[in-house]
């Protein structure tokens, strides 16, 4: 819960905080998606992704009600928190918009769209609610941004972090227009002091890119989710990086 154009994740290292990779997740395109209940299948490929050394993950299955993603949740980080080889400890766990769930189970984070609970908001929240006095000290409130203009505002509103995008082509945000790009993803990146992440038709392939631009991480959904043998992918992004 950091100060305005400032973030927990600046007491880091580059090397701790670069890249970050975040899977976000989407239990209806799993490979599973022929069963009924789908959850356990997401657990199991949120543990999988974990144990590959993805660094966080982002809880986004908009259709759960706040039953089902508190337990979501609950047991999400009660796996990741097995993964005691990992040398840079658990992947953080992300609620998308749930403050109230993310505040109960006591996740790493939460996630806010742009047009979601605002930023400021949140924060007012967090610093009034006795409930926050638990959290860890490097919670953060992110947001998704698809304009220049929003990043800004996220930023002077106190965000953590943001994910900006869509920067390629990308079915799942269609929605959204037209690929932003790599040169603006650049113009966002140099004009705000707190991590960017780069969102939207991430790949292998031009990951490196996205880092070129000066993004601190990327996030993506089906990079982490259908990858074969995701802990050689994750370790030749992170060469890549360098």
């Amino acid at each position: 819960m950091s100060l305005p154009n400032s973030s927990p994740l600046d007491s880091k290292s580059p090397l701790e905080r670069k890249p970050i990779l975040c899977y976000v997740t989407d239990r209806r395109n799993l490979q599973a998606a022929h069963q009924k209940d789908l959850l356990e299948p997401l657990l199991e490929k949120i543990e999988l992704v974990a144990a590959s050394g993805v660094d966080w993950i982002q809880l986004r299955e908009k259709d759960l009600s706040g039953k089902q993603s508190a337990s979501l949740t609950r047991e999400a980080l009660r796996r990741v928190a097995k993964q005691t080889s990992r040398p840079q400890g658990a992947s953080r766990i992300l609620v998308n918009d749930r403050l109230d769930v993310a505040l109960a189970e006591q996740a790493g984070g939460v996630h806010l769209g742009e047009n979601s609970l605002p930023v400021q908001e949140a924060k007012r929240f967090l610093q009034a609610s006795p409930a926050a006095k638990t959290l860890p000290p490097d919670f953060l409130v992110g947001v998704s941004c698809h304009s220049l203009q929003a990043a800004q505002s996220a930023a002077l509103a106190g965000a953590d972090y943001i994910f900006f995008g869509p920067v390629f082509a990308t079915p799942s945000k269609t929605a959204l227009g037209v690929p932003q790009g790599l040169e603006r993803l650049a113009e966002v990146c140099t004009s705000l002091a707190i991590p960017v992440f780069a969102i939207g038709g991430i790949s292998f392939e031009n990951a490196p890119t996205c880092f070129s631009a000066g993004a601190s991480g990327i996030a993506a959904i089906r990079l982490f989710q259908d990858s074969a043998d995701l802990a050689s992918v994750v370790r030749a992004i992170r060469r890549q990086s360098y």
